[in-house]
């Protein structure tokens, strides 16, 4: 099986793709990093290779493909008309070739692997600890479902790719009868087809895949692909995440990954909460990955969902909320005391968190998913090169600033805080389908679209939110305009005349001073103490981003302390 003949023997063909114009005919190709599955497919994995894009590439074109493992052949021709297709380039195991030189109006089809399917039956000979645990999933039950029984999916072809392993592809479910061992969501619907990987183990080349990126999930928890009849039963989970901040690496932190500090401290520090891929290698303590792998996946399902494990979780609140302000109590137990599903952290926590220090060290299994990220990362007013991250979140729901005992009280939880999932609560509001013209909502926008959850509390959420919004923005307005007048008149007359309204500010200052730099860490150090802990209370409540909705009192504690401590400065 070494010869060029014999690799390429049963292999499959899929997918010609025109290429524009401007390039020169020739046969140079060459392999780059291997890339992550980019459109959805019903069904999750590709089961056969499937071309996903050509574009300019800064030594010529790139031809991207994507399909079971194993090796690929690219060819070419010259035009629709051409009979004769041409190799380009070698046999090789990526999913990627840059063409140095091709015709204007060539197309290319790629030669794969052919899909062979075994069933989970098979991988649970060496993979029988994974196979016990998805067995226990509502995966498993995907082709006995009672609702998608009594909506004939068992019949149904558009149905068919989700529910069942290989629908239509060759070694793929064909009927309840004929292949019962492919019925159900299986280790193959997210890895690919895996009869040669257990044929022959040692053989790196068949191993499946195991791709993180969201694309995967997409092809079936979405509502891309599914039938009118069952759209009620679809939310569009895919869609709603892929418009969301979640959806990719910030543009920012790529080019700090691929810096000299890359690999020292972007990817392990900023990587932790921004990139998929370097979550996972922490959570699962393997090596961190390089900058192109900790660029190229975002926060995908599988950072927050286990496809793999079903989670105990202990509900600390136990459904019962009792309003401070109103004295309604609210009695939902929908999660019970103790709940399970396949979230990696529980819903809520009343547990302080910061994300500081060593990640192996510093984790905990019992924060609140969302705070694993959303967290102050430890930041203290005595830092100078920057503002507060932009995700104190959690910690203001708490109300745990805790260095700033000496002005305001630590310890100041929300009456949000005590709402039963928390965060989930408010940012991730679903709907029931009605309509084509009013579907599903799925909540994983996290945006907060919907006052209905808060009306149990709030007769007019929306005016409530609209007047807390107003006040604490105008404080916001008032601490700023206080710092901008010390810095005019009692800042130190070098930082006046080097940096004027920004002498108050970080080195690299947030967003209330646009523009060019601040004081130098140097000169940081002339700024008095309380004009570096009033800067720094403005920004966490800025940074919040929900002006006060989060947890109203606290965060107008933390302004009005922070105005005092500029008012002292101003009065020396």
């Amino acid at each position: 099986m070494n010869s060029t003949k014999a690799l390429l023997a049963n292999r499959a063909s899929v997918l010609i793709l025109t290429v524009a114009s401007l390039f020169r005919t020739g046969q140079p190709a060459r392999a780059q990093d291997v890339q992550h599955l980019t459109v959805t497919q019903p069904g999750g994995m590709p089961g056969m290779p499937l071309m996903t894009g050509i574009e300019r590439d800064t030594n010529g074109v790139s031809v991207t493909w994507y399909g079971p493992s194993g090796y690929y052949q690219l060819f070419q021709a010259l035009g629709l008309k051409d009979p004769q297709w041409q190799p380009v380039g070698g046999i090789n195991l990526t999913n990627k070739a840059i063409l140095t030189t091709i015709q204007s109006n060539a197309i290319f089809r790629v030669l794969g692997p052919s899909p062979q399917f075994a069933g989970s039956q098979t991988c649970m000979e060496c993979h029988s600890e994974v196979h016990k645990t998805v067995m226990n999933t509502p995966h498993a039950g995907a082709f006995t479902n009672g609702l998608f029984v009594a909506q004939g999916g068992q019949t149904n072809g558009s149905c068919l790719p989700c529910h069942t392993v290989g629908s239509g592809l060759p070694t793929g479910f064909v009927s309840e009868s004929k292949t019962p061992q492919l019925t159900g969501v299986q280790c193959e619907n997210c890895h690919g087809p895996a009869a040669n990987h257990a044929a022959n183990t040692d053989d790196l080349t068949a191993r499946p895949r195991a791709e993180l990126a969201a694309t995967v999930c997409g092809g079936c928890h979405s509502a891309q692909f599914v039938p009118a009849q069952a759209a009620a039963s679809h939310p569009p989970y895919y869609e709603e995440w892929n418009t969301s901040a979640h959806r990719a690496v910030l543009d920012e932190l790529k080019g700090d990954f691929a810096g000299s500090d890359g690999s020292s401290f972007y990817i392990p520090t900023c990587g932790r909460c921004h990139s998929g891929t370097v979550r996972k290698a922490l959570l699962e303590n393997n090596p961190l990955p390089g900058a192109h792998e900790a660029s190229a996946v975002g926060i995908a399902c599988a950072t927050c969902h286990d496809p793999h494990s079903k989670y105990m979780h202990t509900n600390v609140l136990n459904g019962v909320l009792t309003n401070v302000l109103t004295g309604v109590i609210i009695t939902n137990s929908q999660l019970g005391v103790v709940y399970t599903n396949q979230l990696r952290n529980p819903l809520s926590s009343l547990q302080d968190y910061h994300t500081s220090g060593n990640f192996t060290t510093n984790y905990s299994a019992e924060i609140n998913v969302c705070g694993q990220c959303h967290n102050d990362r430890g930041a203290s007013s005595s830092s100078t090169d920057r503002p507060p991250h932009r995700s104190p979140q959690y910690n203001m729901l708490l109300g745990t600033f805790r260095e700033l005992d000496t002005g305001v009280p630590s310890d100041q939880p929300a009456t949000h805080a005590l709402l039963e999932k928390q965060c989930v609560s408010c940012h991730m509001h679903t709907a029931d389908y009605v309509s084509a013209a009013q579907p599903a909502v799925a909540g994983h926008k996290f945006k907060v679209e919907s006052f209905d959850t808060c009306r149990a509390c709030h007769p007019l959420p929306e005016l409530l939110v609209q007047f807390t919004a107003t006040a604490v923005s105008n404080q916001i307005q008032q601490v700023k305009a206080a710092l901008n007048f010390w810095a005019a008149t009692k800042a130190p007359a070098s930082l006046w005349t080097q940096y004027g309204t920004r002498a108050w500010e970080y080195t690299k200052p947030g967003d209330l001073s646009p523009g060019d730099p601040g004081p130098t860490s140097v000169e940081q150090a002339v700024i008095p103490i309380n004009i570096q802990k009033a800067r720094f209370n403005l920004y966490l409540v800025l940074y919040d981003g929900s002006y006060g909705t989060h947890n109203g009192p606290y965060a107008i504690a933390l302004l009005d302390t922070a105005y005092n401590w500029v008012l002292e400065e101003l009065n020396k």
